[in-house]
């Protein structure tokens, strides 16, 4: 922190300085420009049309009558430029003759693919010349997309994909490797990271931007790191807000209607949400906005009850708690842990294997689904002189959702502000801001499930095996298997009667247990389970950029950021230090590019480089080049390579944190001190599978004869020395053999497996890399009547992280390396017990992927438009991979379609249509359950969905009315992750009043 404070306290001074050379221009003769701004066909005139100085960051709009006067600091010639959404930009040269009663009349744009575009290169370039592709959204695209809000619009971008996690908690990917809560794309609001620093992945728009404050997004598939740093490998989402000194008067939106899917608690309930926006400037020189979003509702549901235990027999379609003691349903909980009951009972009794988990609860039980959003926002942007601006800003998130992670968690009173303090001029900029994540009563849904039924009855207590859940189990299934019953009625009459008195959902036990344990942090303290995790981390940045204006023959910009991350989890998700105190980490990087036109004006050439450091990581280059060539105005060529990295998360690097399925650890060196794997080597998933999979074998259906000759021998020689000894009576020799052979069977055949035990091997904990190359084309056909943007990439991945699942020995006896007792602990089976970690680690492999996408959208007669894009992308060398699921987590086809008409005759009516389709792909994450996810069986069925709203302007009250639907005729929902809610159907209505509604 001292170090953040003097590079902001240095970087102050420097503005000082910047302000002061910049402010020669205030002593400079003032000009005054009145006028007004028409519609060039009706005449009309325009409200607030945008009117600012070039080269300056001086403007005004026009009024209610499309009037303007702007005073500004110099004298003429000068040159204004006049913009608004939806009309065709023009630029005014001002001379002495033309300072007052000027005219000015904007074409309404009729011409696709005439975007301005900042993102791509940090300097403005038309969309058709950008190095790399870009998908983009403006207001009016904004306004009139059919879905109910603009971050379920990003649907319709050609090759972006959404998991779904909860009404509100969404998270966009491009180009393969979803997750819910990604962390290889990056979301910026305004210049600002709009990751919840703890998690390091956006919250979707949870702590995002209002609908009505947003100016446009842009959205840059793929590798971005060369220019905008660690962690956008997979994309990146830039999100602008309106400035209130081009975005004036009072605007507001009420929005409600019905979400309905069938297999939810109640099917059909209602939703609201309402958004009012206020700006207004003072003289020019000063401006202030406000804004407030609400938003309720009734979230979706995860209602996916299928096994995915695959125990003793069962499949995931057919697996249920009546065929299956060992069920362990996707969405219900505390079923997740499946005992081997065998090890409660005398030997020989119970066969070996036969595993049962507690009854669970329900995810609509345990989680809380009373959605809400509320997002605040307010700035202050002060005009020091004609080419200096400063702005105070700050945002403000706070909600209620689910997200899906390695547990299923209920993010509840969950509250991110953001605040911004930046100097911006018309070729730079500095700014400093905090991001201060609150994660308010949130908790884990499956530690809660799991600490009830703790709270009810304990699963084992060493003191009080009468009172156990699994001891209670075993015995009376023992009894029912004696009294001759089936294993079918001997399992049900046994959870029937360890059932009994079980916490009913609902009622005034079940509620103050979910109570309690919500209460009490994770892990949990004397006084039971605790699922409630603390995330209070804070996150410092401060970055700068400068584009030289005085170089002629090119373009160069250079910029350079540092931050900080003060991680603060009380101790529930993060590692502490020897002193008991979290770590920080800090990181700083810098760029800088350059960019030259050749050959008239027709190739471009850019290249850029960048460093970045992290403290735990040894530092990070990534270049960009590339190449657009224009031919005959109308085609455009690119051509690219750049690399791009991810600096291994804040939970990557220091999460240690005990859930019912593993424990979560990071990849640092500390933790394989931490957990002893030097002196007790842990082994992978995949090593012990091969391993359990080798002594079933021998044992299953039958036991191997060799085995069983080899447990006589030893039990023999074990009871001929306990005779010798004088332990035993020689009469009682041949029944102590027998009853220690079935302890032995098992031994025996580990031993014979233990060759394919071999202990995990670390390396070096790195940053993930990716090289990518890209080739793409844009153009205008048919008298710019029809815009193709297509493109094909190919991607190399180096040090790709993924989960990496170890288990270890629970006993002393795992320091001595592999041996039977070890094996058989680690299968779960022995009478050590196992630990079972999962963290995060670098693959060897190489990992490549590539694909392409299309889009066509064509301007048809009348306004209608239409359009459609593809894609498509794949894991380019899967069986390279030696097994390893590297989580691809993408369809490999994806599309959509459009059809819509924003003003249809003239008549202040519009619509608009969209239908996607996706295919049917493996998901892959640390949620799904290791046996599931290592036979590649947790398969996301494919679905199509179509969306549609109808809108009407009415003018007399500066108001759009607009009703539409979204998912229309799929009855069923659809699911776009394992574990996730089931999304249904969604009708809407709303009504949105704009002061400066043209």
């Amino acid at each position: 922190m001292q170090k953040f404070t003097k590079s902001l306290s240095q970087a102050v001074l420097l503005l000082i300085a910047l302000v002061s050379l910049s402010a020669s221009e205030v002593f400079a003769q003032t000009t005054t420009i009145s006028g007004q701004v028409t519609e060039a066909i009706t005449k009309e005139t325009l409200v607030g049309v945008n009117i600012v100085v070039k080269g300056k960051v001086i403007g005004t709009i026009s009024d209610l009558d499309g009037n303007f006067t702007l005073r500004v600091n110099q004298d003429p010639p000068l040159t204004l430029i006049f913009s608004m959404v939806g009309f065709t930009s023009q630029e005014v040269e001002i001379t002495d003759s033309n300072v007052s009663n000027l005219q000015v009349a904007l074409k309404e744009s009729t011409i696709l693919g005439q975007e301005i575009v900042v993102s791509a290169s940090r300097v403005e370039e038309s969309v058709l010349q950008s190095p790399v592709t870009i998908e983009r959204m403006d207001i009016i695209s904004i306004r009139e997309a059919p879905q109910a809000n603009f971050y379920d619009a990003l649907n319709n971008m050609k090759g972006v994909e959404m998991s779904t996690q909860s009404l509100t908690f969404k998270s966009f990917n491009t180009r393969g490797f979803n997750a819910n809560g990604n962390v290889r794309t990056v979301q910026l609001i305004d210049g600002m990271d709009n990751q919840a620093p703890g998690l390091n992945f956006s919250v979707g728009n949870i702590a995002g931007i209002s609908e009505l404050d947003l100016e446009y997004l842009e959205l840059l598939p793929g590798a971005s790191s060369a220019l905008y740093g660690p962690n956008a490998i997979n994309g990146i989402l830039l999100m602008n807000s309106k400035n209130p000194f081009q975005y004036q008067g009072f605007s507001a939106q009420l929005k409600t209607g019905i979400m309905d899917e069938g297999q939810r608690s109640n099917p059909t309930t209602g939703f609201y949400d309402f958004a009012a926006r206020y700006a207004t400037s003072f003289s020019n020189k000063v401006a202030l906005k406000v804004n407030v979003n609400y938003l309720r509702a009734d979230d979706w549901q995860a209602n996916d009850f299928r096994d995915q235990s695959l125990l003793n027999g069962s499949t995931i379609e057919t697996g249920t708690r009546t065929n299956n003691p060992g069920f362990n349903g996707v969405n219900s909980y505390g079923d997740e842990t499946a005992v081997d009951i065998s090890q409660f009972a005398p030997a020989g009794v119970i066969p070996t294997g036969t595993f049962v988990s507690r009854t669970g609860y329900l995810e609509r039980d345990v989680a809380d689904y009373n959605t809400e959003s509320l997002k605040l926002n307010a700035a202050l942007h002060w005009r020091i002189n004609d080419r200096v601006e400063a702005i105070i800003q700050g945002n403000y998130g706070a909600g209620t959702t689910v997200y899906t992670g390695a547990d299923r968690y209920s993010i509840t009173g969950f509250n991110i502000g953001q605040y911004k303090a930046e100097l911006r001029g018309a070729n730079w900029f500095l700014r400093a801001y905090t991001t201060q994540e609150r994660s308010g009563d949130s908790y884990a849904v499956g530690i809660a499930a799991q600490g009830i039924n703790e709270a009810w009855k304990p699963s084992f207590d060493r003191n009080n095996l009468a009172g156990s859940w699994f001891p209670q189990y075993t015995s009376v299934f023992a009894q029912a298997i004696g009294s001759g019953a089936d294993p079918a009625t001997a399992h049900a009459q046994a959870r029937a009667f360890a059932d009994q008195g079980r916490f009913e959902p609902g009622s005034a036990q079940f509620n103050q247990a979910l109570a309690d344990v919500r209460s009490r942090p994770i892990p949990g303290n004397s006084q039971g389970v605790g699922a409630r995790f603390v995330d209070k981390t804070n996150l410092y940045h401060l970055e700068g950029s400068y584009t030289f204006e005085d170089i002629k023959f090119a373009e160069f910009v250079v910029g350079a950021n540092y931050r900080n991350f003060q991680l603060n989890s009380e101790g529930t998700l993060f590692a502490l230090t020897d002193d008991g105190e979290e770590f920080n980490i800090r990181e700083y990087g810098g760029y800088a590019q350059g960019s030259k036109k050749l050959i008239d004006d027709k190739l471009k050439l850019t290249a850029s480089v960048r460093y970045d450091k992290n403290e735990n990581f040894d530092g990070q280059w990534s270049p960009r080049v590339s190449a657009v060539y224009t031919a005959n105005k109308v085609h455009n060529f690119r051509l690219s390579y750049q690399t791009g990295f991810r600096i291994p998360t804040t939970q990557d690097q220091y999460i240690d944190l005990l859930t019912p399925q593993a424990r979560l650890i990071g990849g640092l060196p500390l933790f394989r001190e931490r957990y002893n794997f030097n002196g007790n080597p842990p082994y992978s998933l995949a090593t012990v599978s091969n391993f359990g999979a080798g002594v079933a074998g021998l044992l299953q259906p039958t036991v191997n004869p060799a085995v069983l000759q080899g447990a006589i021998a030893a039990a023999t020689s074990i009871v001929t020395q306990q005779v010798q000894a004088g332990q035993i009576p020689p009469a009682q020799a041949p029944a102590a053999i027998a009853a220690l052979v079935p302890q032995l069977v098992p031994v025996v055949a580990a031993e014979a497996n233990l060759d394919k035990l071999e202990p995990f091997e670390f390396s070096k904990f790195q940053p993930e890399i990716v090289k990518s190359y890209e080739f793409g084309y844009k153009g205008l056909l048919f008298n710019n009547k029809l815009l193709v943007d297509g493109y094909y990439y190919f991607n190399r991945f180096e040090n790709f992280i993924g989960g990496q699942i170890l288990v270890q020995d629970a006993s002393a006896a795992g320091e001595a390396g592999p041996n039977a007792i070890t094996g058989l602990n680690l299968i779960g089976v022995g009478p050590g017990g196992r630990n079972i970690f999962s963290m995060p680690v670098n693959r060897k492999e190489i990992i490549n992927t590539y694909g392409w996408a299309l889009g066509l959208d064509y301007q048809l007669p009348k306004g209608y438009t239409i359009g459609g894009n593809v894609s498509y992308n794949n894991l380019g060398n899967i069986d390279e991979l030696d097994g390893f699921q590297p989580a691809f987590n993408t369809p490999e086809y994806r599309t959509n379609l459009t059809f819509a008409n924003r003003n249809i005759n003239n008549k202040n009516i519009g619509f608009a249509l969209a239908w996607r389709w996706q295919d049917e792909f493996v998901w892959q994450s640390s949620f799904v359950a290791p046996a599931v996810s290592t036979r590649s069986l947790s398969v996301m069925p494919a679905f199509s969905t179509l969306d549609a709203q109808v809108s009407y302007k009415v003018k007399s009250i500066k108001s759009i009315i607009k009703v539409g639907g979204s998912n229309l005729f799929n009855s069923g929902g659809y699911r776009q992750a394992w574990g996730n809610p089931t999304v249904g159907t969604m009708y809407f209505v709303s009504i949105t009043f704009d002061e400066f509604l043209n």
